[in-house]
């Protein structure tokens, strides 16, 4: 084709154009075209207010990030959770839900309790439990209703008659009180939807009562706008007061304090926030210049379309050592356009054409008697993305040459009750971190406990005398539309007595008890890792880790093929992207 005397194509380049809305009040969002795509939004509800009179503070509102349905020119309803009232007789009010019609809904957080009754409210992230004897009163449960990856945490216990617990945040469980404190708030989560980093959805801090010297502060408030628990003072006054969460924050109230005559009420709960990113491609037209022109007949792409393809690369996961050793890592997490920010590489611009892919296998278990080494998971690859398999879990150094390290790989083996170090995640090396380092065993007892194995997101946990580490937590990604979370890492098991380390979130299995319960496989095609096998008093055999998986993402203006068909599956996006899902190893087509 001639245009104005240049023989070719005409020359087109896309450049993104990107708008942030937040809302922090209910409204309506208008698409700017229909164009324009919804990569990432953020969902924070209304935290609960904090208990009256040495109670609990109140839990944060729920936390939710995802991706939203593209449609030409939809119009979304915004709701935006309003926060819980403070306690001017006990309990709490609980935050309101806040909603974006596309996809999702946070929930409240739940309200902080006072003396009686005396247990805290469930919610997006519970409220703290009250003061009570003999007991104390319990945290209210986060994450309710449940969602995946969880929304919030659990709120922390009370303590008799002295003391309430923090309220939960969005990044952890609100802190249990003491005898001698008041529970801080839980943390919250920090998002940097906005452009800049900002912490959300802190749990409230508990209250106190009058026992002791004087001042008694209450708990803190939780990073991401938590309030602090009123602070105690001799004598009757109105100083006892919980402080407010932060408004558009979702950060739960502060407990009131118990002054002698004065009733301290809670703060009430900092409202939510709505926060949506808009991505809008500008195309120019122009012509090419020699160099230009030179550059792509050389490279054979004169005549080649190239498409912006993301993707989610996870490799198998490794596996669990037997006989009370430590978990398998998790298999590397790469990930482009989805999931969280973080964690996110680039887009691939690639040329049409044939892509080999590469599924991991899981990494074997070690077994007893014989080898009770773990295995590493395979590698995943898809184009220039390569993942590592996850590092196998450590075991003892009878087994082996002494050291016997945990098993290096996208996230690092767990160790053994005698291993001083974690086995290395993020190995080798790639931006950003394709996963975390194993924990650390101790050889101690009672029991010995082993360590958890790495995840996408998190170290795994280290072995203490008296149990296990858990495995650490793997990513969540929407590439395929729901959240689903990857590469969770293998808990560690026990040598002697009690109860495995759990699995990390994402498919990571739980270690073996040392004295019955068997260890947990990885989930397939999560990349989670192995649980390492229970001690001497029952099977020791540890569990295999879980396989990788390949995932691909397209606009609509191109076609996905693959083969062989039992390996892959097509699906178009409701937006209109096709995605290919390969669960074992095979060919893409990109057309």
């Amino acid at each position: 084709m001639a245009n104005g005397g240049i023989i070719g194509p005409i020359k087109v380049v896309c450049t993104p154009s990107t708008k942030v809305t937040t809302f922090t009040s209910s409204g309506t969002f208008q698409k700017k075209n229909c164009t324009s795509t919804i990569p990432e939004i953020m969902v924070v509800a209304g935290g609960g207010g904090g208990g009256r009179n040495g109670g609990g503070g109140g839990g944060a509102g729920g936390y939710r990030t995802g991706t939203c349905v593209s449609m030409p020119n939809a119009s979304l309803s915004i709701t935006v959770g309003a926060g819980g009232a403070g306690a001017t007789s006990q309990v709490g009010g609980n935050g309101t839900n806040s909603i974006i019609a596309c996809v999702m809904t946070s929930a409240g957080g739940g309200g902080g309790a006072g003396n009686s009754p005396i247990d805290g409210n469930d919610g997006g992230s519970g409220g703290g439990g009250g003061v009570a004897a003999p007991g104390g009163g319990d945290g209210g449960s986060g994450n309710t209703p449940p969602t995946s990856p969880s929304q919030g945490n659990n709120g922390g216990n009370g303590h008799p008659n002295s003391r309430g617990g923090g309220g939960g945040g969005a990044g952890a469980v609100g802190a249990n009180a003491t005898s001698s404190a008041a529970g801080a708030g839980g943390a919250g989560t920090a998002n940097d939807i906005t452009g800049s980093s900002v912490t959300y959805a802190g749990g409230g801090g508990g209250g106190t009562t009058t026992c002791g010297p004087y001042p008694q502060a209450g708990g803190a408030g939780g990073a991401g706008g938590g309030g602090a628990g009123g602070v105690g003072n001799s004598g009757c006054n109105a100083s006892s007061k919980g402080t407010d969460g932060t408004d558009n924050t979702g950060g739960g109230g502060g407990a009131g304090t118990y002054n002698g005559c004065a009733l301290g009420p809670g703060g009430a709960g900092g409202p939510g926030i709505v926060v949506i990113k808009e991505t809008t491609p500008k195309c120019a037209s122009g012509r090419w210049t020699l160099n230009e022109h030179f550059d792509q007949v050389k490279n054979s792409e004169w005549i080649s379309r190239r498409a912006s393809v993301n993707y989610l690369v996870v490799a198998g996961g490794g596996g669990g050592a037997g006989s009370g050793l430590g978990g398998g890592g998790a298999g590397g997490y790469r990930a482009s356009g989805f999931g969280p920010s973080p964690l996110r590489g680039s887009a691939l611009s690639l040329k049409m054409g044939d892509y080999t892919i590469t599924v991991g296998a899981a990494g074997a278990a070690g077994d007893h008697p014989g080898t009770s080494q773990g295995t590493a998971g395979g590698d995943s690859t898809f184009s220039t993305i390569t993942s590592t398999g996850g590092g196998a879990g450590r075991s003892g150094p009878s087994n082996g040459p002494s050291p016997f390290f945990p098993g290096a790989g996208g996230s690092g083996g767990g160790g053994s009750r005698d291993a001083t170090v974690p086995g290395p995640g993020n190995n080798p090396p790639t931006d950003p971190p394709q996963g975390n380092n194993g924990g650390t065993g101790i050889f101690a007892g009672p029991n010995y406990g082993s360590a958890g194995g790495g995840g996408a997101t998190a170290n795994g946990g280290n072995g203490s005398s008296s149990s296990a580490g858990a495995g650490g937590a793997g990513a969540p990604n929407t590439i395929l539309g729901p959240d689903t979370t990857y590469a969770g890492g293998g808990g560690g098991g026990v040598f002697c007595s009690g109860s495995g380390g759990s699995g990390g979130s994402g498919g990571g299995g739980a270690g073996g008890g040392g004295s019955s319960t068997s260890a947990g496989a990885g989930s397939a095609n999560t990349g989670g890792g192995g649980g390492a096998g229970p001690g001497p008093n029952a099977p020791r055999q540890g569990a295999a880790g879980g396989s990788g998986i390949v995932i691909v993402r397209v606009p609509s203006a191109f076609t996905l093929a693959g083969s062989p068909t039992p390996a892959r599956t097509l699906s178009t996006h409701p937006g209109g992207d096709k995605i290919a899902k390969f669960t074992a190893s095979g060919t893409l087509t990109i057309s």
